[in-house]
C-alpha cells in the first residue's frame, strides 16, 4: 500500500481557525493524561510534515484505538472530523486545543517506519505575525451547517456568547468555561423532590446531544422554576455558563465523562431553527424483546411496541418516608413475537393517553425483571415514515392472544408447584409468570367497594352515611365510584392459589362496570346468600392468567402474593399447540 501524502503546513491554518477539509496527519505519539475522573484521555503529538502540534487531543469516544495498539508512532491518519477549542488558562494567554472526533487509519505506523519531513513546533505568535494579507484570504468560520459538522467553528449570537465559538459536546471539560453548545433535548425528567435532615429541595434532569455526543443536565430549587416550562422534548438550544463535574455512572449511563449543573449564570436560549441538520434528532438502538432476557441486569435498552394490555394506576405507600407513589404497568409486544411488562411512574402514569394499541418508542430501560420506563415517546411525525413497515408486519392477532393459548409469550410458563418449588416472589423484585388456570371461587363479600369521586384518585373513601371523605384527596361528596378489588381462587392442573384482581381486569372478565355490579348488589340488598350472584358467570371458567407474585407482610408474618397482571380466554387451538411442543421436547418425539 503506498504511503499517504501529508496535508502539509495544515496545522497552522486548523490552530489560527480556518476550516480545513479532512486533513492527513501522522501521529508521532501519544501520552496518557489525567482527566479529573476515573477515565482515560489521551494526548496526541501530530505532525502535517512542517509543523507539529502538542495541543491536541482524542475524544473519548476514540479511546478503544489507542488501547488496542491501532494509534502506533509513525501512524497517518486522515481526520473526519474535529473540532477546536480555546482553552481557558488562568496565569498564561488562551490555548487553542484540537479535539479529533472520527479519524481514519491510512498507514499503520510500522508500515511507514519513519517521521515524515522534519516539523517543527508549532508557534501560534509566528502565525499572528504572518502577512495580513494571507490572514485576509483564508476562509472566516459562518454559520453554517457543513461547518458545524466539520469543526464546529461558528459564530454566535453576541447576546449569548460574546463572540465565543460553538464549542461540541466532546470537547467540554471543568479546565475550560468559554463555551457554548448547541443542542437537542432528547429527554427531560419529571420534578422531583427531596425532605432530608439536610433541609427539602426539588430537582429536574435533561439529556442532550448534538453530532459529537451527549450529556446530561441537572437544575435544582429556584432553577427548576426557571427553567422547567423554557426547555421542550425535542427543541434546540444554545447553552452556556454552566457548572462541570464528573458524571455520576450509578445514575447516569450516557457516554460522557462529565454532566452539567445549572446555576444563577447559565444562559440558555431557545433556537428558532428546530430542524437544523447538524443537531441530530434522538437516536434508538432498538432491542428486539425477545433478546432483552439475555442481557445483563441494568442493561439500558430502546424497545418499539406495541401496547397490548394497559394496568389501572396502582397507589403505593413506601414504609420508610410514608410518601405515595403511583405507578401503571403496561404490557408491550414488539415484532419479535415476544412481550414484556413495563412499569411507568408518577405523573407519566397518570398522564398516560389510553388508547387502542398505541406504538410506543420506549428509550433507555432498565433491563431487569421490572424496567422503569425511562422516556415515553408518543410523537409520532418524526417516525411515520419508518415504522409504517414495522407495524405492517407485526401480528396483531398474536400479540392480543398472546400466542400459546392467549398468554405473553416472553414469561415463562409454569405451574404453581413450580413457582412454590423455584421459591418465586422472595427476592428484591416481584417474579411473572403465566399459567392456564380456572376460576373456583370468588369472594363477593367486599369484592367492591367506594373510591373517591375525583377522576385520579381511587383511594377509598370513608362512609359518612350520606357523603363519604377522601382523606387523601381531603373532600367530601355526595358520591363516589365503584370500583373493583375481587379475590378469587384459581386452580391449574398442581394447585390452586388466591389471587388479587384490580377493577379494570375484572370488567374484562365479567363484561359489566363495577357501577352497574354495585347497583345490582343495592337492588338485592337483604337477601342472604346472593353476594357471589353477580360473579357467577365467572365459575369455572379458564384463562390464561399472567402473574405477579413478591413476598409481603403483614404484621409479624410474611405471605407470597398472587396479583393477576393479565387474563385471557382461553385459545384451544393455540394453547394445544404449547401442549404439543412441552411433550415433544420433553420426549424428543418429532425432533429432527
Amino acid at each position: 500500500m503506498p504511503i499517504s501524502s501529508l496535508t502539509t503546513g495544515c496545522i497552522q491554518s486548523i490552530m489560527t481557525g480556518t476550516e480545513v477539509e479532512k486533513p492527513v496527519l501522522q501521529i508521532l505519539g501519544t501520552k496518557k493524561i489525567a482527566s479529573g475522573n476515573d477515565s482515560e484521555r489521551y494526548r496526541i503529538l501530530i505532525s502535517d510534515g512542517k509543523y507539529l502540534n502538542s495541543f491536541a487531543m482524542l475524544a473519548t469516544q476514540l479511546n478503544h484505538l489507542q488501547q488496542e495498539d491501532k494509534l502506533k508512532e509513525n501512524t497517518i491518519v486522515r481526520l473526519e472530523r474535529y473540532t477546536t477549542s480555546m482553552v481557558n488558562k488562568t496565569d498564561k494567554a488562551d490555548k487553542r486545543v484540537m479535539i479529533i472526533l472520527e479519524l481514519t487509519i491510512l498507514n499503520d505506523g510500522r508500515e511507514v517506519g519513519q517521521k515524515i519531513g522534519n516539523p517543527q513546533t508549532f508557534n501560534p505568535a509566528d502565525a499572528a505575525s504572518a502577512p495580513a494579507a494571507a490572514a485576509a484570504s483564508a476562509p472566516k468560520p459562518t454559520m453554517n451547517n457543513n461547518n458545524y459538522a466539520k469543526n464546529n467553528n461558528v459564530s454566535m449570537n453576541q447576546s449569548i456568547n460574546s463572540g465565543h465559538l460553538i464549542s461540541p459536546i466532546a470537547s467540554l471539560s471543568p479546565y475550560n468555561n468559554k463555551w457554548v453548545i448547541k443542542v437537542r433535548c432528547m429527554s427531560k425528567s419529571q420534578i422531583r423532590t427531596w425532605n432530608n435532615a439536610k433541609g427539602e429541595g426539588k430537582l429536574f434532569s435533561m439529556d442532550f446531544c448534538d453530532q459529537s455526543g451527549e450529556i446530561r443536565a441537572t437544575a435544582f430549587r429556584d432553577d427548576v422554576d426557571k427553567y422547567y416550562d423554557l426547555i421542550k422534548q425535542d427543541g434546540v438550544y444554545l447553552i452556556s455558563k454552566c457548572t462541570l463535574k464528573a458524571a455520576n455512572k450509578q445514575f447516569n449511563h450516557l457516554k460522557n465523562d462529565y454532566e452539567m449543573t445549572f446555576g444563577s449564570e447559565t444562559v440558555i436560549q431557545p433556537c428558532e431553527d428546530d430542524n437544523d441538520d447538524s443537531i441530530p434528532t434522538v437516536q434508538y438502538n432498538f432491542t428486539p424483546i425477545n433478546r432483552i432476557a439475555e442481557m445483563e441486569d441494568k442493561s439500558m435498552v430502546d424497545i418499539c411496541g406495541v401496547v397490548k394490555e394497559i394496568g389501572e394506576i396502582v397507589h403505593i405507600t413506601s414504609k420508610t418516608t410514608n410518601k405515595e407513589f403511583k405507578k401503571r404497568e403496561l404490557i408491550v409486544v414488539d415484532q419479535s413475537e415476544a412481550s414484556i411488562a413495563l412499569q411507568i411512574w408518577g405523573d407519566d402514569a397518570v398522564n398516560l393517553m389510553v388508547t387502542f394499541n398505541p406504538l410506543l418508542l420506549l428509550k433507555e430501560l432498565d433491563s431487569a425483571n421490572s424496567m422503569e420506563l425511562k422516556v415515553l415517546a408518543l410523537e409520532l411525525d418524526p417516525f411515520i415514515n419508518s415504522i409504517q413497515i414495522f407495524l405492517s408486519v407485526i401480528k396483531f392477532e398474536d400479540a392480543r392472544t398472546g400466542g400459546a393459548g392467549g398468554g405473553s409469550m416472553s414469561t415463562e410458563w409454569l405451574s404453581f408447584f413450580d413457582v412454590r418449588a423455584r421459591n418465586l416472589g422472595n427476592g428484591d423484585r416481584p417474579d411473572y409468570f403465566q399459567t392456564k388456570a380456572t376460576i373456583q371461587m370468588i369472594r363477593g363479600q367486599n369484592a367492591i367497594y367506594k373510591a373517591c369521586s375525583s377522576p385520579d384518585c381511587n383511594k377509598k373513601v370513608v362512609d359518612e352515611g350520606e357523603s363519604f371523605r377522601c382523606e387523601k384527596c381531603n373532600i367530601t361528596s355526595h358520591t363516589y365510584k365503584a370500583r373493583f378489588l375481587v379475590n378469587m381462587s384459581i386452580s391449574d392442573w398442581t394447585s390452586n392459589r388466591w389471587v388479587t384482581c384490580f377493577n379494570d381486569l375484572v370488567e374484562q372478565m365479567l363484561g359489566k362496570s363495577a357501577s352497574e355490579v354495585d347497583a345490582e348488589i343495592q337492588a338485592s340488598a337483604g337477601q342472604e346468600g346472593n353476594e357471589n350472584e353477580p360473579f357467577s358467570k365467572m365459575f369455572f371458567q379458564s384463562y390464561v392468567f399472567k402473574l405477579r407474585c413478591k413476598v409481603e407482610t403483614y404484621g409479624d408474618s410474611q405471605r407470597n402474593k398472587f396479583t393477576a397482571v393479565a387474563a385471557t380466554p382461553l385459545n384451544y387451538k393455540e394453547y394445544n399447540k404449547h401442549l404439543i411442543g412441552d411433550l415433544s421436547r420433553l420426549t424428543g418425539i418429532g425432533k429432527n
